[in-house]
This record gives C-alpha cells, structure tokens and sequence, in this order.
C-alpha cells in the first residue's frame, strides 16, 4: 500500500505511551495480571503489538507469487469409483487431489484416467510400503510434468502404529529404492513427514514443529549424509518434502505455526546444502471437533482453513463437518469444499498468503514459536535424535503432559467448546446418528514401541452424554 499520508497530521505514539494510556484505563488493575495471556507453550501474549516489536526481530518470507490450491481426500478402494468421484469434484472447483491408496492391487491407469495431471497437482497417502505400486504409478505418468507428493512417512506410521510397515532395515531398503526411482523427476517428492499426528494427540504447538523437524532430520541424514547412499548430488540437492499439519483453533497461533515452520525446515535444509522449499499440505485438526453441537465445527474448520491460508499453506483440505461420526458423503464434502471455494472466490483469500508477513503480532509469535522449537529440536538432537527418543517412549511421555494440561483446561471450563462443555443443547440425540465409532479404538496388539495416540478434547463427555441418552 503506497504512503498517502492519511495519518500524517498525528504524532507518532510509542508502545510505552500505549501502554500507559491502557494502564490508565484499568483504574489500578494488574496489566499482566489482567490482559497479558501465557499459551500452553509458555508464550506470553500482550494486548497490543508496536512496531517497536518488530525491532531486531528476525522475518522469514514466502516464495514470491505464493499461491494455494483447493484440495479433497478420496478413498481409492475401488479405483474406478474414486475416478468417477475426482472427476466430479474437479468440475466443483477442486484443484488438488489426495488419495488414500489402502493397498498394492490399485489400478493408477483407472484411477487417473481423464484427470489433468499436468495441471492437477496429486497427493498420495500410501497405507503400505512397497516399491511394484510406485513403479506402476511412475509408469503411467510417463512423461507428463505433473507434480506428486508420494508422502512416504516410515517413521509417521512407526509413530502412529508403534511397529515398522516390516522392519527397519526392510522398510529403509524399500524407501531407498523408491527415492532412487523418482530422484530424477524433480516434480516427484517421495518424502512426507506427518506433524498432524502430534496435533491430533495433544502436543502443542513447539512440539509439533520440533518433533516435525526431527522427523525430518532424520530423513536427511539417511539420504544426505551418508555419501554411500547418494545417488544424484543435484537430485539431493533439490530434495523435496512435504509436511502434512493439523491446523488448530488457535487463529493466530497457527498462523505463527506454519509460517515458523517453513522458516524452520529452511534454516535446516540449507544446513545440508539443500535449496528446496518444503510443500505444507494443511487440513482442520480433529482435536477439537465434537459429535454434539456439529454444526459448530463449521465454524472451526472456517477459522483453521483461514489460519492455514494466512500461515502460508501450499495445499488446504478440509474436513467436513461430520467427518468424525459419519462415512464419507456427498453433503457433508460439497459444504467442506464450497467453505474453501467461498475463501478463495469470494472472501479475497486467492492471494491473501502473504498478509501476514509484517504483522506485529503475527512476526513475534512466529518467531518466538520457531526459537523455542528449534531449541527443542536441538534437545533431541543431542540426546540421540527423534528415533532413538521414539524407541525410549521421551516423545510419547511428553505428548501425554501436553494433551494432559489441555484436557484438564477443557475439563474445568477453561477452554471452552460451544454446545459441548458450555451452552450445551439438553435436547441434542445423537446417539443413533453415528454411523463411525467416534472414539479412541483400543487394540490390543504387540508393537515394538507405545503408539502416539489421536484422541479428541469431547471424548469423555461425549460419551457420557450419550450413555444418558
């Protein structure tokens, strides 16, 4: 915005002078007793921002022309539903696709079919590890420019199911082998790392982003350090990932999160010589979504795609309102998608992800989010990496105190979830409108480590709810 003067004829204040024209104002309240707020990450947040906060601070930037696509999550069980299905969303306004692909019989050429691949970007959520599927995927794309995030996290599903797909040495010698088959196709990135698991637990914001960047470390120091497993410098060199994140309702905060963590996997990546930006595929967390009161998680998906938007996200998908409690569904997905369609169309956040950049607000919470993640990550390094504090349960333990201290908030009111914990509709009746299981599934099996488990806030009430039904 060009300088036209409008505020010229009045003398500049200083924050100190805000400060004590609020101080006034309180009639002898504390003022950090009163309006200064502590995050569960131990970050105090003021009433005001100056442009004095801005002062010595250190900015990160997005790439020029940064824009975001429209994303939708398809079950690929049947190819040839899930085709028809792509097809039908892409004409609605979807420009982005994430399949789930939950095994090694799916036919890619039925799956793809009609879809504009040079112009649709594609997302894979592989719930196996094996090479032959990848190998018939890159066969029917051929030659195509079309840009595909396989998301191969090993050590996301060891986090998530406390065993290896196979074990570590087999599932190491797959993923290399992938990566030596699609290192050659810059527009291929084999590698995600899942940061939503963390969120969807209960850990806060620096452990997502701290345990996010160990995770993907990790990966680093398999495919780059060690020079007996460099196949292509210059592929290595462009060495693309992709970060799946949970957005929570924390508006600003996690505006802060995602833009702290391209900040963070940048300085990283340039540690090793890498000049990639990362890809951040961002969607609504399920942490503090409800069965009771469901038209309210419209609201929340509205303010964490928005967060998404203004953090800095390269792909959003949404999650329907009903997500938790319903099977997949026309109405439920046709609202989730038209919220984004409505953001990007009609609300002026098509090229709004770079309005943050400036903020007050918004550049001391990124950067406080991203010096006390990094000293995090550092921690774990030194004490033997992400995998070796995985295996001795330290990442499960501290994810437990976390999603602990927010329960214990939400219990006692604290933190408040409308129509579940306050305001609550005495006549709601749910109870034969569940067609999911909406809470944590408890399976006994023998794992090598304890899984890191997703459970929502609501879980305990709810069920208690629907037991006096």
């Amino acid at each position: 915005m060009s300088n036209i003067g409008l505020f010229d004829e009045f003398s500049p204040v200083t924050a100190k002078q805000w400060k004590q024209k609020i101080q006034f104002d309180l009639k002898g309240a504390d003022y950090n007793d009163t309006l200064v707020w502590e995050s569960l990450e131990g970050i105090k947040t003021k009433p005001f921002y100056h442009s004095e906060d801005l002062e010595g601070l250190k900015t990160s930037h997005l790439p020029k022309n940064h824009g975001w696509n429209i994303a939708q999550g398809i079950y690929a069980a049947d190819a040839g539903k899930a085709n028809i299905k792509a097809l039908d969303v892409l004409k609605k306004g979807v420009e982005s696709l994430v399949f789930t692909i939950p095994n090694e019989k799916t036919d890619f050429a039925k799956l793809l079919n009609g879809i504009d691949l040079e112009n649709t970007p594609l997302h894979f959520n592989f719930q196996f590890l094996a090479v032959e599927p990848i190998k018939k995927l890159l066969a029917y794309l051929g030659d195509k420019t079309c840009q595909v995030h396989l998301n191969i996290d090993l050590i996301g599903n060891l986090a998530r199911s406390g065993n290896w797909f196979h074990t570590l040495e087999k599932d190491h010698a797959v993923l290399e082998e992938i990566n030596a088959i699609t290192s050659q196709k810059t527009s291929i990135g084999t590698i995600g790392v899942d940061l939503s698991l963390y969120q969807n637990a209960g850990a806060n914001k620096v452990q997502q982003l701290a345990y996010g960047l160990a995770q993907a470390n990790e990966y680093l120091n398999h495919f780059v350090t060690s020079s007996a497993r460099l196949l292509d410098r210059q592929a290595v060199e462009k060495f693309p990932i992709t970060f799946k994140v949970a957005v929570g309702g924390n508006y600003f905060f996690e505006i802060a999160k995602l833009r702290a963590l391209r900040w963070l996997w940048n300085s990283l990546a340039q540690e090793y010589g890498i000049e990639s930006d990362c890809h951040i595929l961002a969607m609504p967390t399920k942490r503090n979504k409800t069965v009771y009161d469901y038209n309210v998680n419209l609201l929340r998906t509205t303010s964490e795609c928005m967060s998404a938007i203004l953090g800095g996200a390269d792909t959003v998908c949404n999650l329907p309102y009903d997500a938790i409690y319903h099977k997949d569904n026309e109405f439920g997905e046709r609202i989730a998608r038209n919220q984004l369609l409505l953001l990007k169309e009609e609300s002026y956040f098509k090229e709004a992800s770079q309005i943050s950049e400036g903020t007050y607000c918004i550049e001391s919470l990124t950067e406080q989010l991203a010096e006390k993640a990094l000293n995090l990550f550092k921690q774990v390094e030194k004490s033997g990496g992400f995998l070796d504090a995985l295996k001795k349960g330290t990442i499960q333990q501290k994810i437990k105190e976390s999603a602990a201290k927010e329960q214990q908030l939400f219990d006692e009111g604290k933190m408040v979830l409308l129509g579940t914990n306050k305001y609550q509709n005495p006549q709601d009746r749910m109870k034969d409108d569940l067609e999911l299981y909406p809470f944590v599934k408890t399976q006994p099996r023998k794992t090598l480590l304890e899984p890191i488990i997703e459970k929502r806030l609501a879980e305990t009430l709810e069920q208690k709810r629907l037991n006096d039904e």
